[in-house]
């Protein structure tokens, strides 16, 4: 793998940015011709156009899991940042143990309920709701999607 510079930092993924969409847009472009030219046909046309259609937005719908994706991972490293903040050891040693909804959920707590919150919960395996219900004072987040 090259090193990453600023001519080469963009990502593309050909099969998806360069075949897949243009493939499809073609397709939903010639079978709406066909759905307004061809009369004896139009009901074919017409569902092979409703399908094309789904695809596309189904196809849409999963570049926001890709962000879900990502804001998870940010999630995570940003309590990572914070555990280290407050303690001065890698959260790594005991991510293994909490699932990302007690991760997320922990979020909430501030500071100064933080570590003993982590503890109650690797100790008593609190599941996120409990955790969320537990925070005193919560620390709102308004910047997840």
């Amino acid at each position: 793998m090259s090193q990453q510079n600023y001519s080469n930092h963009k990502r593309y993924y050909t099969s998806h940015h360069f075949v897949f969409y243009p493939v499809l847009g073609a397709l939903l472009l010639f079978s709406l011709y066909c759905c307004f030219t061809y009369s004896k046909n139009r009901m074919i046309w017409a569902v092979i156009t409703a399908l094309c259609a789904a695809v596309i937005w189904l196809s849409f719908m999963l570049r926001q899991h890709y962000a879900l994706g990502n804001q998870n991972r940010i999630v995570i490293l940003e309590m990572r940042l914070r555990y280290f903040t407050l303690t001065g050891k890698r959260m790594e040693e005991i991510e293994d143990r909490l699932s990302f909804g007690q991760i997320a959920a922990l979020r909430f707590a501030p500071d100064e309920e933080f570590l003993p919150l982590l503890e109650r919960t690797l100790k008593e395996k609190l599941e996120a709701d409990a955790i969320k219900r537990a925070i005193k004072n919560w620390k709102p987040d308004y910047r997840r999607v």
